[in-house]
């Protein structure tokens, strides 16, 4: 239901500008803080069972006892509002519990800058410009430190029991540690169930990217209830395959073509880019494994004279790159496309790429975390997952007869 147009321009009388409207002592302020202690002291009469001034009230045992101030703060600014008292102190307010200075939604406006890079103090000043608060570094901190328990609780939940198709990599983070600046890797691993869904299965940090971490890494999750992976892109990190094979030894190890592609187009000159990206497509867009090979060496007559070391790339990694060809083309498509892997490096690259280093391991991880729950919950189900998922089901029914799907 509208405002009547009537009662509207008997508010907006003797207001012409933004700041008698929506500045610090402006109408949209005024009327907040109106519509609080209001519906404050709707809740006080529910509680106490009887309107102000009624005989209902009169030996009741309690009353109203007055207001206290509070200064309450939000998305519309800081208001001081009073909230009304009953003598015995029983009076627990539900808009605005006891205790509680920050307006429904304030603490996720906080999130949601630091899970875009903001640092502490920038987002201190955006909320100062934005919305007048002013917020001390502290309840910044309080707001963000919350979030490791969630993510505590995150890492450590119960997982599928199967992932036909689980992409692994550790982009690079610059940390603070031991009062030195280091670049860490963060190992990301995101799986895709049985219904076609994407998931975050985890993050983990260390030095270095290393097939003796991506161990420990692969054992968690087995701990966490994955019991096969049928298909896991990697990069061409040396012992990869085989520390995934110690975990899951059914798994198909294929090497990552997205990983593959950049590697080769870093020595392009950029005006060569689409042309040679497009003849690298047709390698690993072939009919068959043969295929493949054929148009490898046909790439390696067009192009070795000016980049032979693309060519010589792909043949020093062919075992890891022709494995999927085994797979029908609506599963190929979905590995050598990597669209998960990739929109989630682009979001953490946006949450990162403001901040010189993180100051601590949980630092990066709650800002990692953050950005990666705002990625997944834009995620739909992969696209051609339906023909894809009965190779799948079959592979299944092969590996876990007693638990047929």
């Amino acid at each position: 239901m509208g405002l009547d147009s009537g009662l509207i321009d008997e508010l907006l009388k003797g207001r012409s500008t933004v700041e008698d409207i929506a500045g610090e002592n402006g109408l949209l302020r005024q009327l907040t803080k109106a519509i609080i202690e209001r519906a404050l002291r709707a809740e006080l009469t529910t509680h106490l069972g009887c309107e102000k001034h009624t005989v209902e009230g009169r030996g009741s045992g309690n009353s109203r006892n007055g207001a206290s101030r509070k200064r309450l703060k939000g998305d519309f600014g800081t208001v001081e509002i009073e909230v009304p008292r009953d003598r015995e102190a029983s009076f627990e307010p539900q808009l605005v519990p006891k205790g509680e200075t920050r307006w429904h939604g304030f603490d996720d406006k906080i999130l949601s800058l630091y899970a875009r890079g903001m640092t502490t103090r920038e987002i201190q000043g955006h909320l100062e410009e934005m919305y007048r608060v002013e917020v001390s570094p502290a309840l910044i901190s309080n707001v963000t430190e919350a979030v490791m328990e969630e993510v505590k609780a995150w890492q450590s939940r119960p997982l599928d029991a199967v992932y036909p198709i689980v992409y692994l990599d550790a982009p690079v983070v610059k940390m603070r540690v031991d009062g030195r600046v280091e670049n860490r890797a963060v190992y990301v691993a995101i799986g895709i169930g049985m219904a076609g869904n994407k998931e975050v299965l985890g993050l983990w940090t260390s030095a270095n990217e290393g097939a003796k971490f991506w161990l420990q890494v692969l054992a968690e999750l087995r701990n966490r209830g994955i019991q096969d992976i049928f298909i896991a892109c990697v990069d061409g990190l040396k012992g990869f395959p085989q520390a995934i094979e110690t975990v899951f030894p059914k798994t198909t190890v294929q090497l990552c073509i997205v990983h593959m592609v950049r590697a080769s187009l870093n020595c392009v000159n950029w005006k060569q880019r689409v042309e040679v990206a497009a003849d690298l497509k047709a390698i690993y867009r072939a009919a068959t494994e043969a295929e493949a090979e054929q148009k490898l060496k046909d790439f390696s007559e067009k192009w070795d004279g000016k980049y032979p070391s693309i060519s010589a790339l792909w043949r020093r990694n062919w075992l890891g790159i022709v494995p999927f060809f085994q797979f029908p083309p609506e599963i190929r498509k979905i590995v050598y496309t990597t669209n998960a892997i990739e929109s989630l490096n682009m979001s953490l690259r946006k949450a990162i790429k403001t901040r010189g280093a993180f100051p601590t391991e949980d630092a990066a991880l709650k800002v990692m975390y953050l950005a990666l729950r705002n990625l997944a919950a834009k995620w739909h189900a992969v696209q051609g997952w339906r023909e894809a998922l009965n190779h799948f089901a079959l592979l299944w029914e092969a590996r876990f007869p007693q638990q047929r799907a």
